[in-house]
């Protein structure tokens, strides 16, 4: 929204994939974001391990110079499925504590690349976003236009009345990410006249 203050993004979780995908744009756009996070002083919170476009992200922005922390189910570490984690590590037992951690030290998500899970961690966030749980912003890099159809569905939900206007407004998207950090610093969140109305306890594992 044009006026919007800048807000301060001291920390920003990164959803994306453990694999690189068929696109070498997409390794390069990846490690973008780090460095981009890097140069604007944002620190990085991500999933942990070194695999994939988890691993491009987590070290370009160690080695731009921020700080890079994961959080990271003991699971995955046990069974060595990750690789070796850039940066401090906090170690939590559940998903859904992974969820609620993500969620307390991110001021903002990004979602790049990936499959199932990183979809099923863009979509929990949103949905916390609607129901009033969390008003931080949220985003996603349409690398070489990887999103489109996605963001397309949504706005096909909204016009079949499954999403408001209110509530599709909430993701927000842009092909590089440097415009994406840009929108997320000066996003307004619109609260729903009816969603606001709920009140929270704080979550814990």
């Amino acid at each position: 929204m044009e006026g919007s203050p800048i807000r301060t993004l001291e920390n920003i979780c990164v959803f994306c994939g453990a694999n690189y995908g068929k696109d070498e744009i997409y390794v390069k756009s990846t490690y973008r974001l780090g460095e981009v996070l890097g140069k604007k002083g944002i620190n990085l919170i991500y999933g942990g391990g070194s695999l994939g476009l988890m691993g491009c992200m987590s070290t370009a922005a160690a080695v731009h110079g921020k700080r890079v922390s994961s959080i990271v189910p003991s699971t995955f570490t046990e069974k060595n499925l990750i690789g070796k984690t850039c940066g401090k590590e906090l170690k939590v037992a559940t998903m859904h504590e992974w969820l609620l951690k993500m969620m307390e030290f991110g001021d903002a998500f990004i979602t790049l690349l990936g499959g199932f899970g990183t979809l099923e961690e863009l979509f929990q966030i949103v949905s916390r976003a609607q129901l009033n749980v969390h008003h931080k912003p949220i985003g996603v890099v349409s690398v070489n236009g990887f999103f489109d159809n996605l963001l397309s569905f949504l706005d096909h939900t909204v016009e079949q009345n499954f999403i408001t206007q209110l509530a599709r407004q909430i993701l927000i998207s842009a092909s590089t990410a440097e415009e994406l950090i840009d929108k997320l610093q000066t996003f307004h969140f619109e609260l729903d006249p009816t969603t606001s109305q709920l009140k929270w306890p704080i979550e814990s594992n």
